[in-house]
C-alpha cells in the first residue's frame, strides 16, 4: 500500500534476512508500454527480494523520481534524489525490474512484525491509532512506499508485485497488510480535499471495516467541511486493493508534506476472493 514518510535516515540500509524468504528471481511476460521506446523491446520483468544496499539505493531513486518529480513531495532525505527515511533501514524491499536493461521500475517496502518492534511501530502508528489491531500484530505487516514507473502502469507490474507479496506472506506464516493509501489533493489544477472526502463518502458505506478494526487519524483531514458529494472513482491502486478483498479501516489522515489524504486500509490472506487466491497462491 502506498504510504509516506519523510523523516532521514542517516545510516546506510542494512538487509535482514528472514526464515523461508523467497529468494528467487522469476521472469514473468507482461504487456509492453504502448508508446515506442526502448521497453518496447522488452522481453519482459523479473522480481525479487533486494539483497544489498545498492538495490535499496535503486528503488529509493525511483521513488524519489515518482513522488519528488511527478507528485511534487517535500522529501527531507538525507541522500539527494532517493526517497530515504527511518524505516527502510528496517524494511524488506521488493523490486521490479524490465529484464533486459535491468532498471527497476516498480517497488514495494515490507515491514515485518519483528523489524516493527525493532524500529518501534509501523509507519502507520505516526498517521493513525492503531490500538483496534493489536491483536493482529504478529500475523501482520506494512506495505508502503509503493510506485511503479510511468511507463509500466498497465496493470503487470503491480500485479507481480502483488504475486510475489502473497507468496511472502504465505512462506512467513503472515496473514494480514496494512498500509495508508495515498489519494492526491490537486484536482482540476486546484489544492482540495473534496476528491478525498467523496471517495471516503463512497467506501464507508461499502468497504469499511468492523469497529473492532476501525482507526484514528492523527491529523484528520477535515471531511465533513469538505465537498464529499463529487461523482469521482477512487485512484486504481485503491480500486485494486479493494477488488483483493481489502476493507477501509476509517477516515483520511491529512499528510502535507506529500500533500495527499491517506486512507487506511487492511488486506487479508482469508478475504482474498477465490480468484485471486487460485492465481496468486494457486489454491
Amino acid at each position: 500500500m502506498h504510504e509516506h514518510d519523510t523523516a532521514s535516515m542517516p545510516q546506510e540500509p542494512r538487509m535482514t534476512e528472514l526464515p523461508n524468504r523467497t529468494q528467487s528471481v522469476s521472469t514473468l511476460a507482461v504487456p509492453r508500454p504502448a508508446a515506442p521506446g526502448p521497453a518496447d523491446e522488452a522481453g519482459g520483468i523479473t522480481v525479487a527480494w533486494a539483497r544489498h544496499a545498492d538495490e535499496v539505493r535503486a528503488a529509493q531513486r525511483l521513488r524519489h523520481e515518482i513522488f519528488a518529480g511527478e507528485m511534487g513531495a517535500r522529501l527531507a532525505t538525507p541522500v539527494p534524489g532517493h526517497d530515504v527515511d527511518l524505516f527502510d533501514d528496517y524494511c524488506e524491499h521488493l523490486l521490479v525490474r524490465e529484464a533486459r536493461t535491468q532498471e527497476v521500475i516498480g517497488t514495494y517496502r515490507v515491514l515485518t512484525p519483528a523489524q516493527a518492534r525493532r524500529v518501534g511501530s509501523f509507519y502507520s502508528d505516526t498517521e493513525f491509532d492503531l490500538w483496534r489491531l493489536r491483536g493482529l500484530r504478529e500475523q501482520m505487516v506494512e506495505l508502503g512506499r509503493s510506485c511503479v514507473h510511468a511507463d509500466w502502469r498497465q496493470g503487470g507490474v503491480i500485479m507481480a508485485l502483488w504475486g510475489a507479496l502473497a507468496e511472502f506472506m504465505q512462506r512467513n506464516g503472515l496473514d494480514t497488510m496494512i498500509g495508508c493509501a495515498s489519494i492526491p489533493m490537486m484536482h482540476n489544477g486546484v489544492a482540495s480535499g473534496d476528491v478525498a472526502a467523496s471517495i471516503w463518502n463512497q467506501l464507508k458505506r461499502t468497504h469499511l471495516a468492523p469497529i473492532q478494526h476501525q482507526v484514528v487519524p492523527r491529523l484528520p483531514l477535515p471531511v465533513e467541511h469538505l465537498d464529499g458529494g463529487l461523482p469521482v472513482e477512487p485512484p486504481p491502486l485503491i480500486r485494486g486493493y479493494l477488488r483483493l478483498g481489502a476493507k477501509v479501516l476509517g477516515p483520511p489522515a491529512w499528510d502535507p508534506d506529500f500533500n495527499s489524504a491517506d486512507l487506511p486500509m487492511m488486506m487479508r490472506i482469508p478475504d482474498l476472493p477465490p480468484r485471486y487466491r487460485k492465481h496468486f497462491l494457486g489454491a
